[in-house]
C-alpha cells in the first residue's frame, strides 16, 4: 500500500500539471450548472413540469466530470505511457504496470468527485437546490455510472496503441457522448427521433438514473437504466481485459 499511495501522489501532481481534465472535468460543469442557475432559477424544466430546470440539470451535469476522465483522462495517459514504454519499464520496478493503472483509476475518480462536490455546492449554496429523491440511491447511481463510463474508457486505453490514435478515438467518443446524452443540453428538448439516438448511449441511461433518484421519479422507471449500466460495466472490462497491451 506504500507504493500505491506514494505513487499515487506522484502521478496527482502529473495530473495537476495537465489542465485539461481539470477544466473539462471541474471547471466546465461548474461554470454551466452556475450559469444555468443565474438564467433560468426557478423557471419549471418544461411545460407542466413539477421541478425546475436547475433541478433536471443536476443529475446530468454532475456526469461531466465522470465523462472528462474517463474519455479523457485514463485513455490518453494509458497509450501515452504505453508509446513511450513506461508500461514496460514498469516491469522492472518494484511497482507493477498494474498498480500503475490502478492508481490513474484512483486518481480519475478523485476528480470526478471533486467535481460533483463542487458542482453540488455551487447550486447548494447559490441556489438553495435540495435533492427529492434519495440520496442513497443517487450516489449508488453515481458510482455505477462511474464504473459504466471507465469501463469504456478503459476499453478505449486497451485499443489505442499510441497517444495519436487515443486522441482520435477520445474525440470520436467523447464528444457525441457529451452532448447527445443529455449531459450538456436537456434531453427533454431533444426531437424524438433524437431521442432514440441518445437512448442508445448507455451516458444517457445513467443520466436517466441520476435523474429519477435526485427528482424522486418512480423506482420502477429506473429498472431499465440499471441494468443497461450493468451490462456495459461488464462488458467493457471484461474485453478491456483480454485486449489490453502493455507495449
Amino acid at each position: 500500500m506504500r507504493r500505491f499511495f506514494k505513487l499515487l501522489k506522484i502521478e496527482g501532481c502529473l495530473v495537476l500539471r495537465s489542465l485539461d481534465s481539470i477544466f473539462f472535468g471541474v471547471c466546465m460543469p461548474v461554470g454551466i450548472i452556475a450559469l444555468l442557475g443565474i438564467i433560468c432559477g426557478s423557471k419549471p424544466a418544461f411545460v407542466g413540469a413539477n421541478y425546475t430546470l436547475l433541478e433536471s440539470s443536476f443529475g446530468a451535469l454532475i456526469t461531466v466530470g465522470i465523462c472528462a476522465t474517463a474519455f479523457m483522462g485514463i485513455p490518453l495517459t494509458i497509450a501515452d505511457y504505453r508509446d513511450k514504454k513506461i508500461l514496460k519499464h514498469f516491469f522492472v520496478t518494484p511497482v507493477s504496470p498494474a498498480v500503475l493503472i490502478l492508481v490513474q483509476g484512483a486518481i480519475n475518480v478523485i476528480l470526478s468527485l471533486v467535481s460533483a462536490v463542487l458542482v453540488y455546492l455551487t447550486v447548494k449554496l447559490f441556489f438553495g437546490y435540495e435533492m427529492r429523491g434519495s440520496k442513497i440511491g443517487f450516489t449508488l447511481s453515481y458510482f455505477l455510472v462511474i464504473a459504466s463510463m471507465y469501463s469504456i474508457g478503459m476499453l478505449m486505453a486497451s485499443v489505442c496503441k499510441n497517444i495519436k490514435t487515443a486522441n482520435v478515438v477520445c474525440s470520436i467518443v467523447y464528444f457525441p457522448m457529451l452532448f447527445l446524452s443529455g449531459a450538456t443540453i436537456p434531453y427533454e428538448v431533444f426531437p424524438k427521433a433524437l431521442q432514440q439516438v441518445a437512448n442508445l448511449l448507455p451516458l444517457t441511461q445513467g443520466i436517466k438514473l441520476l435523474k429519477g433518484y435526485s427528482l424522486g421519479l418512480p423506482q420502477e422507471n429506473l429498472l431499465l437504466p440499471i441494468v443497461i449500466m450493468l451490462v456495459w460495466s461488464a462488458v467493457g472490462i471484461s474485453i478491456s481485459i483480454k485486449t489490453f497491451i502493455w507495449e
